[in-house]
Order: structure tokens, then sequence, then C-alpha cells
């Protein structure tokens, strides 16, 4: 598959399930559409390409209020959560986040709306290509957790009906920005 193929076919994917995929060309542009989605506060852990592009910053000056510390005192009154993502599987629309920092776990899980910030140069086809970069997670880490979002959250554990949101947040959002960072080691 070329390039555009995979990115047309994990967009399609992940609307498929729930999720919306925005090709963005810049932080900054990621950052004012979340200005305009939200209205309380964005957790924003630490991670790799965030802090090579700013984020914190960009977003603040898009208006965003930011939380940076204390997530456990203040994720229950997150609007939001941002993160990178290591990789994402074209086939089933799903993000792979290296997911064993407390921060990055309470940000994709607690609040109601999740932010993604994907290079789209790091969109495997399938299961069997993604073998590789999970080997290379792995290595750097044997004891590390792995999160597979494929969507918004959704159950039908309740009386075999389907809600979305209760274990998680409501609605996905994914931004495609091409530079952000191709290597799948970091987010």
């Amino acid at each position: 598959m070329s390039d555009n193929q995979l990115i047309d076919r994990f967009s399609e994917t992940a609307i498929n399930v729930g999720a919306e995929v925005i090709a963005v060309d810049s932080v900054a542009q990621a950052a004012e559409f979340i200005a305009e989605k939200i209205t309380g506060p964005l957790l924003v852990p630490a991670f790799a390409s965030g802090s090579r592009f700013k984020l914190k910053a960009v977003l603040k000056k898009a208006g965003v209020a930011v939380i940076d510390s204390d997530f456990r005192a203040e994720a229950e009154q997150a609007a939001a959560g941002i993160t990178g993502v290591n990789f994402a599987i074209a086939d089933t629309g799903s993000l792979v986040l290296e997911s064993t920092a407390e921060d990055i776990r309470l940000a994709t899980t607690l609040p109601p709306i999740q932010f993604a910030l994907l290079d789209p140069e790091k969109i495997v086809a399938d299961g069997m290509e993604a073998v590789v970069p999970m080997r290379q997670l792995h290595k750097r880490d044997e004891r590390n957790y792995i999160a597979y979002i494929t969507g918004p959250s959704r159950t039908a554990d309740i009386e075999r009906v389907l809600t979305i949101g209760v274990h998680g947040p409501k609605e996905l959002f994914i931004f495609l920005v091409s530079g952000l960072s191709n290597d799948f080691l970091e987010m």
C-alpha cells in the first residue's frame, strides 16, 4: 500500500469506529481546533513530540487552559486530554500508545474527550506490520503498558446495550500532523 492509501484506509476505519480524523498543517492548527471544541481545561502530559513542538505554549496561546501537573487531583475536572501516538494500525483504525506513565493513562481514559497527535508516517497496514514496532517498544522496556485505542470508549455489558463513554472518552479526535515524529519509539 502507498502512504496515501494507508492514510485513507486508517482514516476510513477510524471514522467507522467513531473517531474523527483531521489533517492539520501544524500543531498550532490542532491547538486552534481544540480551543474551539472544549470549554474546560486540557490534560497535557509530557511526551517527546509535544515537548519538541512546545505544545503547552501553543495551546495556551490558542486560549486553552492547560493542566500539566498534579494529574490525579485535576483529571476529574478536565474537559479533555491530549497525547501523541507511537503508531497506528490502518485496518482497525487503532492508535497504539506506550502508556506506562500514569499521566498518559489519565489523559487517555478519564476526560470525556481525547485528542491524539499522529504523524501519518507512523501508520502501519495491519497487526502483522505492527509486530516490528511492538517488539522495539518491548525491547526498550520489557515491562511497559501498551494501550490500543480504537474509537471512543464503548461497552455493551450493561444489558447488551451499546453505550459510548462508560470506560473512557466519549469522543476521539485524531490529528494527522506531518513531520511530527517518524520515530515509532516516541510519542
